[in-house]
This record gives structure tokens, C-alpha cells and sequence, in this order.
């Protein structure tokens, strides 16, 4: 009994071995495994962080168009002005003006000034000032409106102190601004686009380049099979827990040392804020990264050819960093597209690394996130199997036929031949 045992768990570790061996080669000769497991996850984040570098924009373009024409109008078009978010490039006489100098992207935004301005003002009336800003781009938006929100204010607070009647400058500061406040941006200093987005794009640009690869394998498997069969019969792929481990396992290693360079070594060169304890983040990686190769094992079983990998996965990234809850609000989520959220481990993923990465989280604060991604790490292990069991059940079938095929119609051929 004891020599049978070790027997059995000499003839797995070989298996498990030349699994391994062979899912190696595979990604190292296959140039498109290459590209998504080993070069997209180290040039994609320096792309994004290229692009998202500049935290906030200055100096942004505008347009006025001011019909009033008075002092007060003036002055408020000169604070503006001097603002460090807009720089105003021309007085335009009219809106179609302003429009067509948007339509040529010589400017960003519009200030329009009505004409009964001043006169409201005089009459103790609320004056209006339009703003129209591009929104093609969130950057030149937030300028546009920062500016004009923050020079509105301040003429609002010199008009209550004029209007006050004070004799005192206490009294005008009071009146100014009756509670103080101070304004703290945490987690995000510089209330940049990078520092809010990247570390989200970082988790979805592993998750979906370690789909790919591993899909793009299955679709190689199936076309390099004489069955196309995923599984191919022969004596080392006989086991399914050794084939499911020694796959996943190869991707493990590969998610492992990219996890560290993407989520570790980035955001570092960008200087993006980064708090968290590593040793919290790895603990709440784990599951996250097991998860994704065995929800990727599971999808793999469902491709047949190489280029079908990329109809299925890529056009999920922008869809699955919305509906995670950080590039739009979580509660604003339709229930649906919430309850299709869970089924991706990239949802958890991104909301608890952000927590950890960027605020400071320890592992208790995103219990509810690491604990679903141990659930979906079960569910999809369970399904890899049973799918992995399916196509192996289905390769011997097909083998088994085609030896019967093959051996009747050698039978045919000598019954022929010994007629004639």
C-alpha cells in the first residue's frame, strides 16, 4: 500500500511537471501569448500613466462674450482671467463666434456675460453668468468651472461687505465668510486624474491581459490538436486536478511577478499616491489573482479559435471600469449591471486595492471585497473543473471514435483486397 502511494504521487508530480514544462513552452513560442502576458502588462500601465501624467490642466483657452459691458462685468471677466486654470484668448461679439472658436478647438470654454449684469447687481437682483465649457475632455470642464465658480464667490462675498454697512474689519471678515473652512483634498492632493483613475485601470489592464493570454493559449491548443480538443489524450493529461493545477499555476507565477511590477513599481514612477501596507496588498491580491486565472480557464474551454479571444474580452474593459463603482458612482448603478459587477473578479479587485493602495485600508476594511473574491476564486475553480472534465470526457469520445472509424474502414480495405 505504501509503495502504491508513492507510486501515485511520483506519477502526479510528472504529470504535473510536464504539464507545466509544456504550458511554458507554449507561452514562450507563441508570440501573441507573449504579447499579453509578458508586454502588454509592462507597456500598458507606462501608456496610461503617460497619458493621465499631467494631474490637471492650466491655462485652459477660453471665449468671453460680455454684453454689459461695465466695471463690475470687467472686473469679473479680469479675475477670471487671472485665475491659474483659464487664460481668456478673445472678446467674441456674439455666440456663434464663441461656438465656431470651440468647433476649432481654439478654445474650451464660454463665458457669457447678459447685458442687464450690472443692473442687477444695482437693483440688489441676482445676476446670471452662463458658463459652457467642452466635455469631450473632464480636465478642461473642471478648469473652466473652477475658475468661474471660485471668482463668482469671492465677488459675491465683497458684494455682502459692501452691502453689509459694517464699521469694523472683523465685521467685513465675518461677513465674508461668517464659518471658516478649509478645504483638504485627501488621498488625492492634487485632485489629479491619474491619482483618481489609474489604479483602477492598473487592476482591469491585468485582469484583461491575463484573459487573453490564457484564452489565446486554449484557442493555440485547439488548433495545433488533431481533435481540436483542448485536452489532448495522451498519458500525461489523464489527471484533472494536475491539468488545472499545473495550467494555473504557470499563470500564477507570470500574474505574481507582473502584479508586483504593476501595482508596485508604477505607481512609484508616476508618483501616485501610495499608502498601503504591501503586505495588506498582497494578502487581498491573492484571491484576486487565483480567481482571474481560474475565470479564465473557465472562459478558455468556451474558445475555439485564436482571434475569438479578442471579440470576447476586449470590449468588456471600458463596460467593467464602470460598472466597478469608481469611475461612476456605485449607487447610481442599475441593479442589473450590478448584479453582473459580482460576477467579475475585477469589481472586488479594483474597489478593495484602491482602498488599500490609496487610502490606507487595512485587510479588515475590505473584508466584504476579499472575502467575495475567496467566493468567486471557489466558484470559478469549480467551474474550471467541471468544464476542463467535460472536454476531457469529450477528446476520449471523439478519439475512441475515430480509432473505431479508422480501424473499420482498415477492415474494409483488407476484406476488399482478399476478394479480389
Amino acid at each position: 500500500m505504501k509503495f502504491f502511494y508513492l507510486r501515485y504521487w511520483r506519477e502526479s508530480l510528472n504529470d504535473w511537471l510536464f504539464i507545466f514544462n509544456r504550458e511554458v513552452r507554449q507561452i514562450f513560442h507563441d508570440g501573441g501569448a507573449l504579447l499579453f502576458f509578458i508586454f502588454l502588462p509592462l507597456g500598458y500601465p507606462i501608456l496610461y500613466g503617460l497619458i493621465y501624467t499631467t494631474e490637471s490642466v492650466h491655462n485652459v483657452p477660453i471665449v468671453v462674450i460680455d454684453e454689459d459691458r461695465s466695471a463690475t462685468s470687467r472686473e469679473y471677466l479680469g479675475k477670471v482671467d487671472a485665475t491659474p486654470d483659464v487664460r481668456i484668448v478673445m472678446d467674441c461679439p456674439n455666440m456663434e463666434e464663441a461656438k465656431e472658436m470651440l468647433r476649432r478647438r481654439e478654445a474650451y470654454g464660454i463665458v457669457y456675460i447678459p447685458r442687464s449684469f450690472d443692473h442687477d447687481l444695482a437693483e440688489h437682483k441676482a445676476a446670471h453668468v452662463a458658463v459652457y465649457s467642452d466635455m469631450s475632455s473632464l480636465l478642461y470642464y473642471k478648469s473652466v468651472l473652477t475658475a468661474n465658480t471660485n471668482v463668482s464667490l469671492d465677488m459675491n462675498a465683497d458684494i455682502k461687505v459692501r452691502l453689509s454697512g459694517n464699521y469694523t474689519n472683523k465685521q467685513d471678515e465675518t461677513a465674508r465668510q461668517a464659518i471658516a473652512y478649509e478645504s483638504v483634498n485627501q488621498y488625492n492632493p492634487q485632485a489629479g486624474m491619474a491619482s483618481f483613475i489609474l489604479p483602477a485601470v492598473l487592476i482591469l489592464i491585468l485582469q484583461q491581459s491575463f484573459l487573453l493570454g490564457i484564452g489565446l493559449l486554449a484557442g493555440t491548443a485547439r488548433e495545433g490538436n488533431k481533435q481540436h480538443d483542448l485536452v489532448p489524450v495522451e498519458r500525461h493529461h489523464h489527471g484533472l486536478l494536475r491539468i488545472v493545477f499545473a495550467k494555473s499555476s504557470v499563470y500564477l507565477l507570470i500574474y505574481f511577478v507582473q502584479s508586483v511590477y504593476c501595482l508596485g513599481v508604477v505607481p512609484r514612477i508616476f508618483e501616485l499616491p501610495q499608502i498601503g501596507n504591501p503586505f495588506t496588498m498582497f494578502f487581498f491580491l491573492t484571491p484576486f489573482m487565483i480567481s482571474v486565472v481560474f475565470f479564465g480557464m473557465t472562459l478558455s474551454t468556451l474558445i475555439r479559435e485564436r482571434e475569438n479571444v479578442i471579440l470576447v474580452i476586449v470590449f468588456t474593459s471600458l463596460i467593467l471600469l464602470f460598472i466597478s463603482g469608481i469611475s461612476w458612482p456605485g449607487a447610481a448603478v442599475p441593479k442589473f449591471w450590478k448584479a453582473i459587477s459580482y460576477l467579475f473578479p475585477s469589481t472586488f479587485g479594483v474597489n478593495g486595492f484602491v482602498r488599500i493602495n490609496t487610502m490606507g485600508a487595512d485587510l479588515l476594511a475590505v473584508r466584504r471585497e476579499w472575502d467575495s473574491l475567496w467566493i468567486l476564486t471557489a466558484f470559478y475553480f469549480f467551474t474550471a473543473c467541471i468544464c476542463y472534465r467535460f472536454k476531457i470526457i469529450r477528446a476520449r469520445i471523439k478519439t475512441y471514435k475515430a480509432y473505431r472509424e479508422e480501424r473499420s474502414r482498415r477492415s474494409q480495405g483488407i476484406l476488399t483486397a482478399s476478394e479480389e
